[in-house]
This record gives structure tokens, sequence and C-alpha cells, in this order.
């Protein structure tokens, strides 16, 4: 594999806009190539996000949180980072041991393209250059799902903003072996970026795709992203998400899968920075035999907020999801799930199960679950349960009494804890990666009990 250095495009001057009381500036599309569909798109979306309210507390989709943690008012999207700033993130983003194509983003721009390696046929491009090559794929899947969980009004600022990302199209009958990987990184003050994700496997193929969203620490940002993922009959996507954004960074992911006949998708989710991070996680099994597994694991300390929403739409018969999110939380961190099972008319047979887990190393520490069923067919085999509980007394004395330090008895015991869901993806590549960046927020945790 080879790497290039893609050219950072100029940006012509933006209007402000203060027709919604904010400070983000309209989106300039003037010097862009993309089809004149996406142009319809991108603007009737401003539109919509300008009339739009910001979601309050008093919102059913947003209960127990609070949108204004998302601050608008000072965000603007992120200007070209110089040089150094580039090569000090393309020089960080260490991750996978073996990947099967890599890209690196700055503040939404292309620095690194390593796809050198995959098999003829597959499709594995940026966003702006898959506009231009693929335009029919796209103008089908681009974000044609419905916002069905609270953050239309997000959802809406990021097709208004969208110009980075990755495109993956694997056809028919082909396998990628090794995971592809895409870097995001939030370079400067107060930028946000809009990265986008859209994986499409043709019948009975299979492909692996792994995120990750990153930012300095002590730097306002915004991560407001967005992917797609169209499993065809028989096949199988794996798709993994790890936000480490800075402390003072602010994460929205809003992810939608579709599984067809037969198919399965693995969806995965690692929360491990930001302080205030919203998922919104719908998987849509639209066809006999398909399955979904819905993972997710969160580590938030001192006064990080972890929001989870997620719904599991049954539209055929015979489908199975399983959701299973396991949350460590720390200090005066909260942790709020709120999800929903719901099962359509003439999806008979149904099987899906909800699970979250907290466990609390403070307490201050805080959880909050709503898990929910809705089911609309019959002979159907539903459940859904939450817990939350401090660490175990007797597992700490039990590691304790063999010369185990406190400290390395907890992290042993948290680290325990989250595999449980990280062994699901049945991966080892993909689990090493992510219980190496659990380890090094471990080493965080670890320095602030110090303090």
């Amino acid at each position: 594999m080879s790497a290039t250095l893609a050219p950072t495009p100029q940006i012509s001057p933006m209007p402000s806009d203060t027709a919604s009381g904010l400070e983000l500036i309209s989106p300039d599309r003037t010097n862009s190539s993309a089809p004149q569909w996406f142009f319809e798109r991108s603007a009737n979306a401003w539109g919509e996000f300008q009339k739009l309210p910001v979601p309050s507390i008093k919102d059913e989709s947003w209960r127990y949180s609070n949108a204004k943690r998302i601050s608008l008012n000072s965000i603007h999207p992120a200007e070209a980072a110089n040089e150094h700033l580039e090569a000090a993130a393309v020089a960080a983003s260490e991750g996978l041991a073996t990947a099967g194509a890599r890209f690196v983003f700055v503040n939404d721009r292309l620095v690194v393209s390593e796809t050198q390696g995959l098999p003829e046929g597959v499709v594995c491009l940026p966003l702006e250059e898959a506009l231009q090559s693929h335009s029919a794929l796209l103008e089908e899947h681009f974000m044609k799902r419905e916002s069905f969980l609270g953050s239309a009004k997000f959802a809406s600022l990021h097709l208004a903003h969208v110009k980075a990302g990755v495109v993956v199209f694997v056809p028919a009958q082909m396998e990628i072996e090794n995971p592809i990987e895409v870097f995001h990184w939030i370079k400067g003050a107060n930028a946000a970026i809009f990265p986008h994700t859209l994986v499409i496997t043709g019948d009975h193929a299979k492909v692996s795709v792994v995120d990750h969203y990153r930012s300095d620490d002590g730097v306002v940002g915004l991560s407001c992203a967005v992917s797609d993922v169209i499993a065809g009959n028989g096949s199988s996507i794996t798709y993994v998400a790890c936000q480490e954004l800075g402390n003072e960074g602010q994460a929205l992911h809003l992810s939608s899968t579709t599984a067809q006949k037969d198919s399965l998708v693995k969806s995965f989710q690692a929360q491990l920075g930001a302080g205030f991070s919203r998922t919104e996680s719908v998987s849509n099994l639209v066809g006999a035999g398909s399955r979904s597994d819905m993972l997710s694991v969160s580590m938030p300390i001192a006064d990080q907020v972890v929001d989870q929403r997620t719904l599991q739409r049954h539209l055929a018969p015979h489908t199975f999801s399983d959701l299973l999110y396991k949350n460590a939380l720390y200090d005066r961190s909260r942790a709020i799930f709120s999800g929903l099972i719901h099962v359509f008319e003439g999806a008979h047979y149904t099987d899906a199960y909800q699970t979250c887990r907290n466990l609390l190393n403070s307490e201050e520490a805080e959880a909050s679950s709503m898990p929910g069923l809705e089911i609309n067919a019959d002979q159907v085999k539903c459940s859904h349960g939450s817990a939350s509980s401090p660490v175990s007394e007797e597992e700490l004395f039990y590691l304790k009494a063999r010369g185990i330090p406190d400290a390395e008895a907890r992290r042993l015991i948290v680290l325990g804890f989250l595999k449980n869901a990280l062994g699901r993806l049945e991966n080892e590549v993909v689990e090493a990666m992510i219980i190496a960046r659990m380890e090094e927020k471990f080493a965080r945790i670890a320095v602030q009990a110090a303090v």
C-alpha cells in the first residue's frame, strides 16, 4: 500500500447565519463538483436545520439529557489545518495492526489515502470522489433513512455541511479480509467536522469498517457524524466507531443499519472521550432471517455524559436482534440509555433482546436506563433488562487478598466487565485495538486518581 497526500481545497468565505441565533455559517458548495441532487439535498437540509428547534429536555427522546450540551453558539465548520497539525494527526493515527485500507482526515480534509491491495471491483473512496464516480449509488442510499430518535435537526446540519468521509461498496460474493480503517481529527478551537461513512454490500459479501474520532484535550470541538450500513442478502458487515475526542469535545453519532434477507450486521460503539457524547443507533431488519448485533462500551470520567439511544426495528418475520450496552462510570459522570424493540405487524417469530449494564465506580456516578418493547406480531420472543451496581466488594477482596493493589484490582474488574461486549465482535485485530484504547483511558483514570 502507498500513502498519498490529498490536496487541501480552498474555501470561499461563507456568509453568517443568525436566523436561529447561532453563529454557525451556511455551507458553501461553489467549489464542489458534486452532482445536482447532492446540491439540492444539501440546500434543503440547511433550510430544515434553520426551521427545526433545538431539542429540549421536555422532548421524550431527550429525557434526562440536554441538547444544549452540543454547543452551537461558537462553533464553525473546521478550517484547513496547517502542515504541522496535519503531520501530528497522521503520526498519532495508530489503530489496527493490519488494515485493508486506511484514510486520515484532518478538519474534514483528506490527508492520507491508502487503498492499494483491495480486490478489483471493490469501491473504497473518499466521499467527494465517490459523489462524482458513483453518483447513482449514492443517490439511492445516501442519508435516505429517517431520523427516529430525536436528532433530526443535527442530521440536517450534517447533510448541509458534509464533505468528508468514506464510501465502501463490496460486490456480491466478495470478502475483504482486513478491516478498512478511517481516522477523523479535529484540530483547532471551536471547530466542527461532519464525517460520513456509507457501507454497502452485495449478496454474500463481507467487510469490516472501523471509524476513529479524535481531537486534542482542552480544545472545544464538535464531531457531528453519520454512518449508514446496508447489508445485502446473506452478507456480513461489522462496523465499529471508536470515539476519543478530547475532554472538551462534543460528539454526536447517528447510525443506521439495514439488514436484508439472511444478512448479519454487527455495530459496535466505543465511547472513550468527549465531555458530552450522544449516539443514536437504529437497526432495520427488513429481510427474513436477518440478524443485528448492537454492542457498546463506554468509560466516562469526571463530568462526562454518555447519552445512548437505540431502536431495533423488526419489519420482517424470523429476524433476530441482540443489544448489549455496557458502561463503566467514574467520578461524577452520567450514562443515559433509552432503547426500544419495535416488532411490526407481520414480523412473526421475531427474536429480540436488549440489555444495558452499568458498573458504578463512584457514589456520585449516575446511570439512567429506559428499555422498552412495542410488539405487533405473534409468536415472538422479546426481552429487555437493565441493571446498575457498584464494583463488588467480594471481587475486590479476592484480588487484593492476592497482593493486587486496589487500583489494579478495579481495572481488572472493569476490563472483565466490558470485555463481555467486546468479545462479541469475534475479530481479534479489532478487539486488540479497542483494548489498547481502553488501556490508555485506564492510564488517564490512574493519573486523575493520583492528583
